[in-house]
């Protein structure tokens, strides 16, 4: 289908969750801006999620998903009053398809799914599972014709939260050869154990003198815990951030080690090179999306890429982790910084 440019004035965006997964979405928005150029981008997320489209010029309007029935009836009733040209589902489970459904808008476009399809104008099906999902966003643009030249993650760091971070850093003599590493993910399988994490981070210090920062969620402090008791003579625990302020220190790294998790998407939208560490989950669709980005995993295991949220053995993926996979992307990394 191919539709009217010039009659489109209004756009929603539907993406509640993860983090990750909602800057990956990001990707559209400088697709539509240049095709679309005087439409307005509305956003509905989740409000956990909200801050990491905070201070994006791309966006005009940020809603967020209520907490009781109440909430979302006086959200549905906000959202009609928009008259949307047209809503983009992204994520196109019962609830974003029920909300899809009620909201106004002349084009609805969602994935084709069981019991949803009744919400969309368009079905976009994606047959390939080694598609990167940042890129299975682009494919709803180009169901209703609109190119998709722009491959870049959208994230903007206000001047206050980088000044911020500049401070801490300075303060503790962390302004050069500094590396993130981030322990937290969403399923525990997905966790690398902290003695790993320490594991490689002896080996990289040994071999460029690197200084970590060691950052972290509410639910990874201990693991962080565990990862500074073990190379403090070396690496400093970041304070209690907010996920915003997280990522204005990730923003002064030279590089980023982390899980498969938020983090590792928002390091490399702000263009900090990457590298993730996968065990249940799929790189080739996961993995950190940008320039001087890579991913590892132990390619020894016949259960690699289970998706089990939890493991059934002793977590060899990650437990067996090769440190020398890390060293070999980080040369990459540091070499192309010298060419």
């Amino acid at each position: 289908m191919i539709i009217n440019k010039e009659s489109i004035k209004k756009i929603l965006l539907i993406k509640p969750r993860g983090i990750g997964d909602v800057i990956l979405s990001t990707i559209v928005l400088k697709n539509i801006k240049s095709e679309i150029e005087n439409c307005e981008i509305h956003f509905l997320t989740e409000k956990f999620a909200a801050p990491v489209l905070e201070n994006n010029p791309y966006i005009s309007k940020i809603f967020t998903f209520g907490q009781t029935l109440m909430d979302n009836f006086f959200l549905i009733s906000q959202l009609r009053k928009e008259n949307y040209d047209i809503i983009f589902d992204f994520y196109s489970n019962p609830r974003t398809a029920q909300f899809t459904f009620l909201i106004k808008s002349k084009l609805k476009i969602g994935y084709n799914k069981r019991g949803r399809n009744y919400a969309y104008n368009i079905k976009i099906t994606i047959n390939d599972p080694d598609l990167h999902s940042a890129l299975a966003h682009l494919e709803f643009l180009k169901a209703i014709g609109v190119e998709t030249k722009s491959k870049d993650l959208i994230y903007y760091i206000k001047n206050e939260e980088k000044e911020k971070a500049k401070f801490f850093l300075a303060r503790n003599n962390l302004l050069e050869n500094l590396i993130a590493i981030i322990p937290g993910g969403g399923w525990e399988s997905k966790r690398c154990e902290p003695e790993k994490f320490a594991e490689i981070s002896e080996e990289i210090n040994k071999i460029w003198n690197s200084k970590f920062l060691i950052l972290y969620g509410k639910d990874d402090y201990q693991d962080a815990i565990k990862i500074h008791s073990l190379t403090k003579e070396f690496s400093i625990l970041a304070p209690e951030t907010t996920i915003r302020e997280m990522v204005a220190l990730i923003s002064f790294c030279k590089a980023v080690i982390a899980n498969d998790s938020g983090p590792m998407h928002l390091s490399a939208a702000v263009g900090i090179p990457t590298i993730g560490i996968f065990g249940p989950t799929n790189p080739k669709a996961h993995s950190p999306f940008g320039k001087k980005c890579f991913w590892v995993r132990n390619e020894n295991l016949d259960c690699i890429q289970c998706n089990l949220n939890k493991c059934p053995k002793n977590h060899e993926c990650m437990l067996e982790l090769d440190s020398q996979l890390i060293i070999e992307k980080l040369k990459l990394i540091f070499n192309s910084e010298n060419e």
